[in-house]
């Protein structure tokens, strides 16, 4: 064991002597592993944040709420011109669904609509996320209030004109004054103001609800009705909890189908998107990305490997008389073996450290300068630090050995 230690340490001595006497040649060598290491821990740590900031926006949510409405979230074996043709949910499909359905926690009907100017006396703040929705949609998705209330049962079935604001609006609108009570413009028409939502932060998306207001989804049917094309209508179901989804969802289904004549044989003219499917999608394009940045990355480990082979047979040249001696003085083919793994492994490592460490500096400017976490996890550090030391071995073997099979007299004659 400290024949192998002695071994590391020398091996060390002579990697670090290689940076020192040929600084270039060693740089342009290593810039394959760092800049191969670096395009891998970069995507990786890029796709694994993405992925973390997606999960943590949907924690909040139930994995089982379903999405009932005539789009898809995913791909769609449903042709294209079909899918035009589907109807949108209406408003009495969702009392309907309400009253028939079992195992429902909470059902709730929103309306997707384009964003809109929000005025309050002469200040105005641009494109803000409009969320009309019935009061359901607040136990379906968790919020948190900074101050006032959410809109309730009564207010929601009645379409009153209250609207609870993000904090972001707030900001905009108010300032440093209190916003409750106060009457802000939204399409014209006048709403009062009842509730302010706790800081949240950008989405993955962009929807924060830090930009967004919600107010009863009836006040807008009733000024634009039902069949607005602006309007993209959803019902959101919550299931009770431990309840088989496959067969909640086979009953939601063929209720909707009564309601709107379809025959048996026919196709769904709605989708049912639920949430734990659209995460199952997200993995999906996540892992594919992982593997294009592992395909782009292999190029410049290719290159970098072949940088480290260069160096250690270059290495083994100007060494030839030393490794002569050395066996001359006794040394085995295994000790001179693994000395330029060794070398060879610490070379690699060192290009791979650079990698990781750009990556580092370059997460933590972007983390300070975007409002989103990029993270450099240890898993991926092991990883980075795991792939520099197999392209070491991987690319020093063969110089390895080489070095380990000459012949003592004949090294030694041509060192001289």
């Amino acid at each position: 064991m400290i024949l192998y230690l002695r071994l590391l340490g020398e091996s060390l001595q002579f990697a670090l002597n290689a940076l020192r006497n040929n600084k270039l040649r060693t740089l342009l060598s290593l810039l394959g592993v760092t800049i191969g290491i670096f395009s891998i821990i970069a995507v990786l740590a890029a796709v694994d944040s993405m992925d973390k900031k997606i999960k943590d926006d949907l924690s909040d949510m139930d994995m089982n709420t379903i999405y009932l409405m005539k789009f898809s979230f995913g791909p769609s074996e449903v042709p294209r011109w079909k899918r035009e043709q589907f109807p949108n949910v209406t408003y009495e499909e969702f009392e309907t669904l309400k009253r028939s359905v079992n195992g429902v926690d909470k059902m709730s009907f929103n309306m997707f609509t384009r964003n809109e100017n929000i005025k309050y006396e002469n200040k105005t703040v641009n494109s803000i996320r409009v969320k009309p929705s019935t009061n359901e949609f607040f136990d379906i998705e968790s919020f948190k209030i900074e101050s006032g209330r959410l809109f309730n049962e009564s207010e929601s079935n009645s379409g009153s004109p209250v609207i609870v604001i993000g904090s972001e609006v707030a900001e905009g609108l108010f300032g440093n004054s209190n916003p409750l009570g106060k009457k802000i413009r939204l399409y014209g028409q006048k709403f009062t103001v009842i509730g302010v939502l706790k800081k949240q932060g950008q989405g993955m998306f962009g929807d924060s609800n830090d930009v967004a207001v919600f107010f009863p989804v009836n006040f807008l049917r009733r000024m634009y009705g039902d069949n607005n094309q602006s309007l993209t209508p959803a019902i959101l179901i919550k299931p009770e909890k431990g309840i088989d989804i496959e067969e909640f969802k086979a009953d939601v289904s063929q209720k909707l189908r009564t309601l709107r004549g379809v025959k048996p044989g026919e196709i769904n003219n709605f989708f049912m998107n639920v949430l734990s499917g659209f995460t199952d999608f997200i993995d999906n394009i996540v892992g594919q990305m992982n593997m294009i940045g592992w395909v782009i990355s292999a190029f410049s480990l290719l290159v970098g490997g072949f940088g480290i082979a260069n160096i250690m047979f270059v290495s083994v040249k100007e060494r030839t008389n030393l490794i002569g001696i050395q066996k001359a003085l006794g040394a085995k083919n295994k000790f001179i073996l693994f000395q330029f793994l060794f070398e060879a492994v610490i070379l690699s490592l060192i290009g791979g450290l650079i990698g990781m460490f750009l990556v580092w500096i370059i997460a933590l400017v972007l983390s300070s300068a975007l409002d989103f976490e990029f993270v450099l996890s240890a898993s991926n550090m092991l990883l980075g630090t795991g792939l520099a030391a197999f392209i070491g071995l991987l690319s020093g073997i063969i110089p390895a050995i080489t070095a380990s099979k000459l012949d003592p007299v004949e090294a030694i004659r041509t060192g001289m």
